[in-house]
């Protein structure tokens, strides 16, 4: 691709780079991004995201949070030490002034003066930072506006047309002010204007409805570019809302078009509208006043999938042909989906400008951090935290994949990732969750859909996973098929982890990019008497393994235990504490643990505890729901304390880290520490049945083969990865297999694994 009028190379697409930043007012309460994940109080996380290779930053120096009672009494000294810092980093930021926000107390989206208020900010701002040249006054106007104005999810809580309409356009005219202020102090600023641009399909009934919402997409856009006249199609409707006239004509008279136009696109951008409401649940109910009609996501519904961004950007450009970016490039979902959205809109940006001759100038990838109860669209806090190039739930920021993705792509560089042989959610059958339908997207599709993981002229990368008939190995393979990454899952017969033949054999066979170690001798007490057959199975099989994998550069996951431990700490142990077994079971896994690490110094080792889940009947918790609901009375030990694992929640975890690349010992482990018979009576109580059903007795009463650890919960000092375990239990009993019925199984053997 050329520049325009010049016979020159259009320099390569650019990494750009953002932080979450949302400050959005729910009636008197303000939510705020940048201190729920902390980056309001750490300026070294500028220096991890400059290490990513990235030189334009989108960042916030946020009206609410710098001048909240004022201008006159603004609070500079964040945004002054934050600014300087990105500058002396080499780091171009494109400044932010409102966030999905509605300015400070003071104002609202909706008061006549919310414009030249913010055009006052944005003049101290251009005067404090005179060197600053790209702006976002406002993030997403139009979101905002249906938010705030129209659905009533953000104040000031409108749920018409009328005060939708009027806070779009005073978002508008104050981005419009606010770069006039800024251009009076750096006649070169820039205006780098970002809005979610969606796409609505429908049935044919509907269509009159879709049209309008496609048309309504663009206004933010279209205003600013001064193309509201007198025959726009969205004109008379901003006219029937109340706008006045003349105030559409002050945006032909004055028009300020983007510098660049932002779009930002998610799947949840794209949606269909079918009148047919009994097929989608209640809460996609909705209507027009002519038509009540179900609205939800047409990645969900549609057969051809969704249209994708390269279309959206496609129709930017023919709209509008002004220099492009895809100004926020995110997922919130698992790791490798993560990685093959961002591969997704970057190959998009790319070929359409390489390939139509569009000028795409960046994709910014979003959010850096991650954010924070956006599944709820940030009206109410529940904690609910997503990662993204770096997670927050380390002590201090810690990178993903996504970031080695990023320093990729920042560079020039292609990247590749075992995870992007296989197609993402969106491009899989399993996607539709309604009885499909077809639209029509205006053109072919960018991929074709739905060809499974063997998509692409290579075949998929695969996960081995080794102990098929165990519950670890067996959940493995279940989630890893509902994240799109190809496996193999192994019995001993093909895969013996002790015999150095077999593993040869099975990774010459597969050629695995991983392999995940869920074989092993689990039975705790008989391990006293069969002492070599717990070694082999358990210090051997993980010794080979990994010596076998790191000889073939093959990224290993292995299982560790709490039993390493002999519970004399009296709280809980993290990853540095010395081990020290008080049984065979836990002297082999701390063997286990040592000859891994010494053979493969890129080996996983996840110490976890004391299993439940959902999907089998092989776990602690469902035999002791399993007697109480009977009504009979069960056994469990008072004084060994240790930290439930949800199965669910543990092998996401694992998959996280592995994608991640991460290494060495890790603790995973749902947070909480709790005696089995406090456990077994708190999952009693909540799933109503009678608690005082659960005897306990101390340890020894138990006549158990091995000794137990008294305290063995776990803790860590790298990341708590899972949530707690009262959020963990709730999901169980929503999820788990259904409750038997009464049976005359003996229970003893249930109770003397779990000790």
């Amino acid at each position: 691709m050329k520049s325009r009028g010049l016979n020159l190379p259009t320099p390569a697409l650019e990494l750009w780079a953002g932080v979450e930043c949302t400050v959005n007012r729910v009636r008197a309460d303000y939510f705020d991004q940048l201190e729920r994940g902390g980056h309001a109080r750490r300026a070294d996380d500028l220096d991890l995201f400059a290490s990513l290779g990235v030189r334009t930053m989108r960042y916030p120096v946020l009206w609410e949070r710098t001048a909240p009672r004022g201008v006159a009494r603004a609070d500079w000294a964040w945004a002054d030490e934050r600014l300087a810092k990105l500058r002396a980093l080499g780091v171009r930021p494109v400044v932010g002034l409102v966030h999905h926000g509605s300015g400070p107390a003071y104002t609202s989206l909706a008061d006549p003066e919310f414009p030249n208020k913010l055009a006052e900010y944005a003049r101290a701002v251009a005067r404090r930072y005179p060197w600053v040249e790209d702006y976002t006054p406002i993030n997403e106007p139009l979101t905002t506006a249906r938010f705030s104005g129209l659905y009533g999810h953000w104040y000031p809580h409108g749920r018409d047309d009328r005060t939708f309409a009027r806070c779009l356009v005073n978002q508008c005219r104050a981005v419009a002010l606010a770069m006039r202020a800024a251009r009076e102090v750096n006649p070169g600023a820039r205006l780098v204007q970002t809005e979610d641009v969606g796409k609505t399909f429908s049935t044919r009934r509907l269509a009159y409805q879709a049209e309008f919402e496609n048309e309504r997409r663009w206004l933010s856009f279209d205003l600013l570019c001064g193309r509201v006249a007198r025959d726009h199609p969205m004109r008379e409707y901003l006219l029937w809302a109340g706008v006045a006239g003349r105030e559409l004509d002050w945006f032909t008279e004055n028009p300020c078009p983007p510098d660049v136009v932002g779009v930002n696109h998610y799947l949840t951008s794209e949606r269909f509208l079918d009148e047919r409401v009994s097929r989608y649940p209640a809460c996609a109910a909705g209507g027009n006043g002519r038509h009540r009609y179900a609205d939800v996501e047409a990645v969900r519904v549609c057969a051809e999938g969704a249209a994708g961004v390269r279309a959206v950007l496609r129709e930017a450009w023919e709209r509008y042909r002004l220099p492009l970016a895809v100004t926020e490039a995110h997922l919130g979902c698992t790791r490798e989906e993560q990685l093959r959205w961002l591969k997704e809109v970057w190959d998009a940006a790319r070929s359409l400008r390489d390939d139509e001759g569009a000028d795409v100038r960046a994709v910014a990838v979003w959010s850096l951090l991650g954010a924070h109860d956006w599944h709820c669209l940030l009206t109410r806090d529940e904690g609910r935290y997503e990662p993204g190039v770096f997670d927050l739930r380390a002590p201090r920021p810690r990178p993903t994949a996504l970031a080695r993705m990023a320093r990729d792509l920042a560079a020039g560089r292609e990247h590749d990732h075992p995870a992007l042989d296989s197609p993402g959610w969106w491009r899989r059958l399993d996607r539709l969750i309604y009885k499909p339908v077809r639209v029509r997207h205006g053109g072919a599709p960018e991929v074709v859909m739905d060809r499974g993981f063997d998509a692409g002229e290579r075949r998929a990368r695969a996960v081995l996973i080794a102990g098929a008939t165990g519950t670890l190995g067996r959940a493995f393979a279940r989630v890893c098929a509902a994240r799109g990454l190809s496996y193999h899952l192994l019995a001993r017969a093909e895969m013996d982890v002790a015999e150095r033949g077999s593993v040869e054999r099975a990774l010459a066979r597969y050629e695995p990019w991983a392999v995940v170690n869920a074989a092993g001798y689990v039975r705790v007490d008989d391990a006293e008497r069969e002492a070599e057959r717990c070694m082999r199975e358990n210090a051997d099989g993980a010794g080979v393994l990994a010596q076998a994998c790191a000889a073939r550069g093959v990224a290993l996951l292995t299982f560790s235990s709490d039993l390493v431990f002999d519970g004399a700490k009296g709280k809980p142990y993290v990853e540095c504490d010395a081990t020290a077994p008080l049984g065979v079971y836990g002297w082999s896994k701390a063997e286990a643990e040592r000859r891994v690490l010494a053979s493969h110094s890129k080996a996983l080792v996840v110490r976890t505890s004391a299993f439940f889940g959902p999907w089998d009947e092989h776990n602690f918790l469902h035999a002791a729901l399993r007697e109480v609901a009977a009504g009979r009375r069960f056994v469990a030990a008072s004084d060994s304390v240790v930290s439930p694992t949800y199965v669910p929640d543990l092998v996401h975890a694992c998959l996280d880290l592995l994608v991640d690349g991460e290494r060495g010992v890790w603790h995973l482990a749902n947070g909480g520490a709790i005696s089995w018979a406090d456990f077994a009576r708190r999952a009693a109580r909540e799933a109503g049945h009678d608690e005082r059903l659960v005897a306990a007795a101390p340890t020894k009463r138990l006549r158990l083969a091995a000794m137990r650890p008294p305290f063995s919960a776990l803790a860590s000092e790298r990341a708590q990865l899972l949530p707690p375990l009262e959020d963990a239990l709730a999901r169980y009993l929503r999820e788990r297999l259904p409750e038997p019925a009464a049976s005359n199984l003996d229970t003893a053997f249930e109770r003397k694994r779990a000790g």
